[in-house]
């Protein structure tokens, strides 16, 4: 498994790599980002709903964040102030002197922007280390520059004071936990990229690390590769003639967790060229269905997108053991089901840095011919019997 771990690095890393000739559209000079009509273009998002940024002459860049796509959350306000600036701010917001030197992340894809971002030494403390693979984040951890603060729910405080952070990021809809890291006041920031409903609009929280940590010109310009490769992948799908159906996820106890209509993965699939069989519901987030339901709309559907951390090499067999209806499905019976296994794929640690190769798994299984020596990284048709 370690040296399919290692493969996985490998693969991600080239297939970035390869993409960094291309013209980007970011507003980013070659002489970097120079007035705040230019900072404000650069930043300002294109495809995430959770924040918009302000930046005035003084430098000092109001930010707002906010629950995507819920019109009754409550937005968080934050002015991020170079150090050294005095300046009015308004009502309201809580002041942030920038760049930030000493930053808690809770959760793994929030230390994904300070990977890309090659900012290891700002992260001071983290919660999570399950699946984690990162070779430098393990060693940070084991060695003790980054601390380890407990798990959500259960946050040892001693060590987040004596860490002496100048921000946590959080993830509200987590497990939560958050209501005694209130009392230490330090400044909480919602990171709310999984909330999104696109994959480039995940990948572009990483312009809300860049501005905390002083790196929004990096931030920008490897968003804008991102942004490039994905649609230019997105592009190749773009007429093709036939679109696949596909459904989503597996039982849980008595319940399927399905992606609603409007979600993440729903926008993923419609970019790589398939048609979801849940297109019409209304939803952003999961919807909880039974057996029967999603049998009745996906039982005929030429993909299943199915993804756990099974300890072991997956296959037919055992997706069968945990549900012999699943054995009834077409896309069973056809050996067409799209998987990741997270026991050995690190998915989460890359997935904001790589919305275009997972963009690749999906088309490398739907329309094979379109990337014919493509190798996929994430997401491979399950083989094994």
């Amino acid at each position: 498994m370690a040296s399919k771990t290692r493969l996985v690095y490998l693969l991600i890393t080239t297939f970035c790599l390869a993409g960094c000739g291309y013209k980007s559209r970011n507003p980013v000079s070659e002489n970097g980002l120079s007035s705040a009509d230019t900072i404000q273009t650069a930043l300002a998002p294109r495809y995430a709903k959770g924040f918009k940024i302000t930046v005035r002459p003084d430098g000092v860049k109001l930010l707002y964040i906010s629950e995507p796509n819920n019109n009754h959350a409550i937005p968080e306000l934050f002015a991020l102030v170079p150090k050294g600036t005095k300046a009015e701010i308004p009502d309201g917001y809580t002041v942030i002197p920038t760049p930030t030197d000493r930053v808690i992340c809770m959760t793994t894809p929030q230390l994904a922007g300070f990977t890309s971002l090659n900012a290891y030494d700002k992260v001071v403390a983290t919660s999570t280390t399950r699946r984690m693979q990162n070779k430098e984040w393990l060693a940070r951890l084991k060695d003790g520059r980054v601390k380890k603060i407990g798990m959500e729910g259960n946050f040892d405080t001693e060590i987040i004071i004596a860490s002496q952070p100048d921000i946590i990021f959080v993830s509200p809809n987590r497990r939560g936990g958050y209501e005694v890291m209130k009392e230490l006041n330090i400044p909480l920031v919602p990171y709310w990229a999984f909330k999104e409903t696109s994959p480039l609009g995940l990948s572009e929280w990483i312009k809300v690390a860049g501005m905390f940590i002083g790196k929004e010109e990096e931030a920008c310009q490897l968003f804008a590769q991102m942004e490039q490769r994905y649609n230019l992948l997105k592009a190749k799908v773009s007429n093709v003639k036939q679109r696949p159906s596909v459904f989503s996820g597996e039982m849980r106890r008595d319940t399927w967790y399905v992606p609603g209509g409007q979600s993440f993965y729903a926008r993923l699939f419609a970019d790589a060229g398939a048609d979801y069989f849940m297109k019409d519901n209304p939803e952003t987030g999961g919807v909880l269905m039974d057996f029967e339901t999603v049998y009745a709309k996906g039982y005929n559907a030429g993909y299943w997108r199915v993804m756990n951390g099974y300890k072991g090499e997956f296959s037919y067999e055992a997706l069968k053991a945990s549900n012999p209806q699943y054995a009834d499905f077409r896309a069973f019976k056809e050996k067409k089901v799209i998987y990741c296994n997270l026991e050995w794929i690190p998915l989460y640690e890359n997935l904001p840095l790589s919305p275009d190769v997972l963009l690749s798994d999906m088309i490398k299984a739907f329309h094979p011919e379109l990337l014919p020596d493509y190798h996929p990284v994430f997401y491979s048709l399950l083989e094994k019997e």
